[in-house]
């Protein structure tokens, strides 16, 4: 039988995290473990609210489907994840975190680190960006120069932070990647392309309404700049639509459902001629571990919550210059604490 734990959280941020929809402090994240003897795989799902997932949610969600999880028999993490669609359904947030901690579970039965498994090498990766939330000028400077990047993704929700923008280009050279979060309309956008080419940016993510679809075919059709989808993007139902609005799409595991599905995303993607990058939720290094495994699979990596929270509850991953480092330990070669700590800088 499959043994079930869990244990929730509340991860602070180093700095309050703000977006267009909304700042908090903390990210609130539900760790769960599945284990077989002495072997325990991690998964993670952090709480989103403009996605009405809660950690206590989630908690019912486990308990009431216990009986059935724990007489589960691992053979296959695919089958796993068929398996977990169907008992919860629409509870992909949790699924994601029993998938992944499936998959690490699998991949400590076959002694090999989670990317080996799936028959990948750790070659020609991508960086790593490092986020700066919506603020003052003066306190997204300072976050920028507090954490040297090889990329900046830029948080935006105005037109007015194309000032902020070219006061952070004047302090470094790095590439930018802007997210909006469905902020601007498409006449604000297109008023921002020129000077958003001229500051550098090589990447817009979401800048429309999610369901914005043929303001996202007229913006694709005169931007120079790739446009990304992300809330546009939550599952492999979305992608087809949006490679005719988007350059490329942004995966997030919590959102999907886990590893399983991202890798059909990935996968048809691909036929479609589109980008991938992997996003994060703000997962700590549990959730991270799982996306960094899959980089060699992907164009663009924003996997930084580790770095924008202070706190964590795992060691194995680290993240220096955009290079994140996993320990040679089977599975996601993490080691769960058990309990937060402050991150070491």
């Amino acid at each position: 039988m499959l043994q079930l734990n869990y244990h929730p959280f509340e991860l602070a941020f180093e700095y309050p995290f703000t977006i267009s929809k909304g700042t908090k402090t903390h990210q609130p994240t539900l760790i769960v473990s599945l284990g077989l003897g002495s072997l325990k795989g991690y998964g993670e799902a952090p709480a989103i609210n403009y996605y009405n997932v809660t950690v206590q949610g989630m908690i019912e969600a486990l308990e009431a489907k216990r009986a059935v999880l724990t007489r589960y028999a691992l053979t296959d993490p695919y089958r796993f994840w068929h398996f977990l669609e169907h008992l919860l359904p629409g509870q992909n947030f949790l699924i994601a975190a029993l998938d992944i901690a499936g998959w690490d579970l699998f991949a400590q039965m076959r002694r090999q680190p989670l990317y080996r498994l799936l028959g990948l090498e750790r070659e020609r990766m991508p960086l790593v960006d490092y986020t700066i939330g919506i603020d003052t000028k003066e306190k997204m400077l300072e976050k920028l120069h507090a954490h040297p990047a090889p990329v900046y993704k830029i948080k935006m929700s105005q037109t007015s932070d194309l000032d902020i923008l070219a006061a952070l280009r004047c302090a470094t050279d790095k590439p930018f990647r802007i997210d909006a979060n469905e902020a601007f309309s498409l006449e604000e956008i297109k008023y921002m392309l020129p000077e958003l080419q001229q500051l550098g940016v090589h990447l817009i993510e979401q800048p429309l309404p999610k369901n914005a679809w043929e303001e996202m075919k007229e913006l694709k059709a005169i931007s120079t700049i790739p446009l990304f989808a992300d809330e546009s993007c939550v599952g492999a139902a979305d992608v087809k639509r949006c490679a005719e609005s988007f350059h490329g799409i942004n995966i997030k595991l919590t959102k999907c459902g886990g590893i399983t599905p991202a890798l059909s995303m990935i996968k048809e993607a691909r036929t479609l001629g589109l980008k991938v990058m992997m996003g994060s939720m703000n997962e700590s290094t549990v959730g991270s571990a799982a996306i960094a495994h899959l980089l060699p699979l992907l164009d663009e990596a924003d996997a930084d919550g580790p770095l924008l929270l202070c706190e964590d509850v795992a060691g194995g991953l680290s993240i220096e210059n955009g290079i994140m480092q996993l320990s040679p330990r089977p599975g996601l070669g993490i080691e769960f604490w058990g309990e937060k700590r402050k991150r070491q800088v």
